[in-house]
């Protein structure tokens, strides 16, 4: 189901149309309010401008959150493969100790 949110960003008044529930819609816009406010507090830049400059640093964000999460993933998989490996070595050692008369 689609909503309809009023949002302010920058002074502009935006009406989105988004899947998304209106808390996480709200939260989205006011992100992009505040980036475009930080940037539009440095200078004299336009509104497209600030707009623009805030989707690159945006985008930034994002990417280097992605850089994150796939190394959290790659780290998260080493631990999984050490962690088998340890249980299967646990085994070997178990079916060693019985070997030599122990519990």
């Amino acid at each position: 189901m689609k909503n309809a949110i009023n949002v302010n960003i920058a002074g502009v008044e935006l009406r989105l149309i988004s899947g998304e529930n209106e808390e996480y819609t709200r939260r989205v816009a006011a992100h992009v309010d505040a980036k475009v406010s930080e940037v539009l507090k440095l200078g004299s830049f336009s509104i497209v401008e600030s707009a623009l400059l805030s989707a690159i640093n945006i985008s930034d964000e994002y990417y280097k959150a992605l850089e994150t999460a796939e190394n959290l993933r790659t780290q998260l998989k080493d631990y999984l493969e050490d962690g088998s490996r340890m249980k299967a070595e646990i085994a070997d050692l178990k079916r060693e100790i019985v070997r030599l008369g122990g519990r």
